[in-house]
């Protein structure tokens, strides 16, 4: 690993694996920055925020799940709307902190619009459900997790997360707790979300002991942490014990109860988990071995079942498939691919309970890190890492069909897309 281009945080495979593309991003040279664009248990009462005074629902994929990344309030047809990008400070050709942009959201085109400095590798970001307050992490040793003020671009405090490595946050649909997902330490991270949008002090710290690592890992890996969409249980992803964990939230504590586990085969690697709207099937990717499988969902017990793995249809090897995501119609669903530098197109079928492979598509950069779709599921962002551009493409919810929407944009080391 090129240390002039990742922070150190560990030595397993895994965490190679993830982390080689820091020396080939390096390699690029500098890009232009965005254009002016287990711890101790503590019982604190989370404040309570001030809702937006509109109705609230889910984000596009129709669950609890995408409703914590995603903001609330429907986007228009077309004018701009605020682009939030993750980038890596700490490589050669980096950026210097979120990236920030704006997007039509009609066309898809993207328009540059400074960055918010004083956060450092925010890899990965969520909105609380209020649009008020962005959060990032900071993949770093230790490793923190960042609150900013919305629309003014204010940063109000940092916390630490007790790990190292988060690579992965998201917000409970409450808008009361920040979850947070450790990689390099293996641990699972609970912040209140106090009323000013501020984080409270950790409230809960979990790291996975056990199973063992899987084939070629040294330790545990969480690689997402997601509220699921009965509300009350919380599942978190760990690529280096090949485990799904399940836990119950207490919602005035702020404290975690285990009361499941899902295993994948040996050495499949999980990564990134997203649910079908209808609650009772998820899809999991496997960064590993390139499959996805299909999963059942026991929201009384928050009991996941893994299926059987699947191709991701980029051929033999593994392509690091990233990141899935579902239409809210439930119709198709969408991986990432970032050795193929392609996205999976997929129909669901059975009411949630198949996936059928349709084809793959390129997605005109280089390692697509990330994908998210805009509020109203029309635009698909995917920030590709080793390319330093976020591809838009335009999404047609009754075929799945995926129309590149004008020229990629450029943002140094972008790895993760979120567009309000």
């Amino acid at each position: 690993m090129n240390s002039g281009a990742r922070p150190s945080h560990g030595t397993g495979d895994g965490w190679t694996r993830r982390r080689f593309v820091g020396a080939l991003a390096g390699a690029a040279g500098a890009l232009a920055a965005v254009p002016a664009c287990a711890a101790p248990r503590a019982d604190p009462e989370p404040a309570e925020r001030t809702p937006l005074p509109k109705a609230t629902a889910a984000g596009p994929s129709g669950s609890a799940t995408a409703a914590a990344s995603v903001p609330v309030s429907p986007a228009p047809s077309s004018g701009p709307r605020p682009l939030f990008l993750g980038t890596y400070t700490s490589g050669e050709g980096g950026g210097k902190g979120i990236g920030l942009a704006t997007y039509d959201a009609g066309t898809g085109a993207v328009t540059g619009g400074g960055v918010v400095t004083g956060v450092d590798n925010p890899s990965f970001l969520a909105a609380h459900p209020d649009g008020l307050t962005l959060y990032a992490v900071d993949e770093q040793t230790p490793g923190a997790v960042t609150a900013v003020g919305l629309p003014g671009n204010e940063v109000l405090n940092s916390r630490s997360t007790g790990g190292s490595g988060p690579c992965h946050l998201s917000v409970h649909p409450s808008g009361r707790w920040l979850l947070s997902a450790n990689y390099a330490s293996g641990s699972v991270a609970v912040h209140p979300i106090e009323a000013s949008g501020a984080l409270g002090e950790r409230t809960d710290l979990v790291r996975h002991t056990s199973p063992a690592p899987g084939p070629g890992q040294q330790g545990p890996h969480a690689h997402q942490f997601i509220t699921a969409p009965d509300g009350g249980h919380l599942l978190a992803v760990d690529l280096g014990t090949d485990t799904v964990y399940s836990y119950r939230l207490d919602d005035t504590r702020g404290t975690l109860t285990e009361v499941s586990r899902a295993r994948t085969r040996p050495g499949a690697g999980p990564r990134h988990l997203t649910f079908h709207p209808g609650g009772g099937y998820a899809y999991l990717a496997n960064e590993v071995d390139n499959t996805v499988t299909v999963c059942g969902y026991d929201p009384a017990a928050g009991r996941l079942s893994v299926g059987e793995p699947q191709s991701t249809g980029t051929g033999s090897g593994t392509s690091y498939p990233a990141q899935l995501l579902v239409t809210s119609n439930g119709s198709y669903a969408f991986l990432a691919n970032r050795g193929h530098n392609s996205l999976t197109r997929y129909a669901i079928e059975a009411d949630g309970a198949r996936l059928r492979l349709l084809d793959t598509v390129p997605v005109g950069g280089d390692f697509p890190r990330h994908i998210a779709f805009s509020p109203d599921g029309r635009l698909l962002f995917a920030a590709n890492q080793r390319s330093s551009t976020v591809t838009v493409f335009r999404v047609d919810k009754e075929s799945g069909e995926l129309r590149r929407a004008g020229e990629p944009f450029a943002s140094p080391l972008a790895v993760c897309a979120l567009p309000l």
